[in-house]
């Protein structure tokens, strides 16, 4: 009986948790953008670029450093807390009173779509617009970038 009762069960259960709702997997997705942040590095650049903006170049390179750190640490925890908790309500992003729900990125730098095949509109010139390398530390260079 108990054999048969798990058997049952475990479908069941698996049933329930991978029911295709739009509110799960925005959930889901957000958790898996804020788990990347820690390798993204977004919250530690913004915050070294805006304390060394508003406190002086010293404050951006000491308590930007560290405010951007933990920063990036507790958004890695939100993804880590919102991948693990996908299937379940709220479905809303958690913790927004200190991070923005959305990835942040510096002021300087606004990604694009990246340059890859998939996303190539002319396949006939040979290339197209987008970011050649964003993950790239300073590497703003695009093919056909507006003003």
């Amino acid at each position: 009986m108990r054999n048969t009762f798990l058997f049952l069960a475990t479908p069941l259960i698996a049933g329930v948790m991978a029911t295709g709702c739009a509110n799960t997997e925005k959930k889901f997705g957000r958790g898996v953008s804020n788990t990347c942040e820690i390798v993204r590095m977004g919250e530690l650049r913004r915050s070294v670029e805006q304390t060394t903006l508003f406190d002086g170049s010293s404050a951006g390179c000491t308590t930007g450093l560290f405010r951007g750190l933990t920063r990036t640490l507790a958004r890695t925890g939100v993804g880590v807390y919102e991948i693990a908790t996908a299937p379940l309500p709220p479905y809303g992003p958690v913790f927004t009173d200190y991070l923005a729900p959305n990835p942040v990125w510096p002021d300087s730098y606004k990604p694009g779509i990246i340059e890859d095949s998939t996303f190539a509109t002319d396949t006939q010139l040979g290339f197209s617009g987008g970011d050649v390398a964003p993950f790239v530390p300073g590497s703003r260079f695009s093919i056909f970038s507006a003003p």
